[in-house]
């Protein structure tokens, strides 16, 4: 990824089981909906936020997030 670009959470809703591993790794950047469904907070996060939100991709059960980028 260039130095310029920042990444882009990308949310697939359908895919959401809501289990809400991506609230508790990256909770300034995720939340939940009343049934359990994610909501992005942020869709494109600080650099100090990349390696929660790196780690939330990983540890989504659904598959449901993925990252892209933003310039």
């Amino acid at each position: 990824m260039e130095t310029n670009s920042k990444l882009k959470v990308i949310v697939e809703y359908d895919k959401c089981c809501g289990a809400g591993q991506c609230v508790m790794v990256a909770p300034s950047v995720f939340d939940q909906r009343e049934d359990g469904i994610v909501i992005v907070l942020d869709d494109e996060p600080p650099p100090a936020q990349y390696g929660a939100v790196r780690e939330a991709v990983a540890v989504c059960p659904g598959a449901a997030i993925r990252l892209g980028e933003s310039a």
